[in-house]
């Protein structure tokens, strides 16, 4: 299987890259700068600037872009409706790496996590961003899409456990009350959805177990 990781060099897309080829993909990082992750196959170029014939070779395409500075925001939309863009009408996967702030916080789906009264301020405009993305997401029926999002608490430098819990929609807790994921069982956690497809054009969402 011939895997793309498109912003490779970003903290989950380095550790993406490096549990895509543990698990014997065939694994090509693409990223703006020179390659800093573990990616055997590499291509210097930014995203903006893939093309189809890029992409074309590739089974799944993983868009781990990440964007924080509210100037840079809006590109959570324009760079995921460009890589759908390059991949309408064909058989290539587009996995995710998406946000925990649109997960729904009641069985009707009328109010997401972001909406929470306890919810970082500092992190609305990114939240808010990140689910303006997946909502046109969900409008492309020419992609075959995933969108993964993590736990409520998505810490970069948490332990790998190897084990989770899948969820949907709607914020996951574990058993101990608690929503919480590491980078790096994220990562393995979206290696496994690659190598599996159980959930194309879905939204899906895990947290450790």
């Amino acid at each position: 299987m011939k895997i793309a990781v498109v912003c490779s060099n970003g903290r989950v897309g380095r550790l993406v890259v490096a549990e895509a080829q543990a698990a014997g993909l065939d694994v090509t990082g693409f990223a703006k700068g020179e390659n800093k992750s573990a990616a055997k196959s590499f291509v210097q170029k930014d995203l903006f600037a893939l093309t189809k014939e890029d992409l074309a070779a590739f089974d799944v395409v993983v868009d781990a872009f990440g964007a924080w500075a509210e100037a840079d925001l809006p590109n959570h939309s324009k760079s995921l409706s460009y890589l759908c863009d390059l991949l309408s009408g064909t058989k290539t996967r587009l996995v995710v790496v998406g946000g925990a702030g649109s997960l729904f916080v009641n069985k009707e789906h009328t109010a997401r996590v972001m909406d929470s009264d306890g919810f970082p301020a500092a992190f609305v405009p990114l939240a808010t961003a990140m689910g303006k993305a997946l909502d046109e997401l969900r409008t492309r029926s020419d992609v075959e899409w995933t969108y993964i999002s993590p736990a409520g608490d998505f810490q970069a430098d948490g332990t790998k456990t190897g084990k989770w819990i899948w969820g949907g929609e709607e914020l996951t807790l574990n058993e101990a009350g608690e929503s919480v994921i590491s980078y790096a069982d994220y990562a393995a956690a979206v290696v496994e959805e690659i190598t599996s497809g159980n959930h194309i054009k879905e939204r899906i969402s895990l947290v450790r177990a």
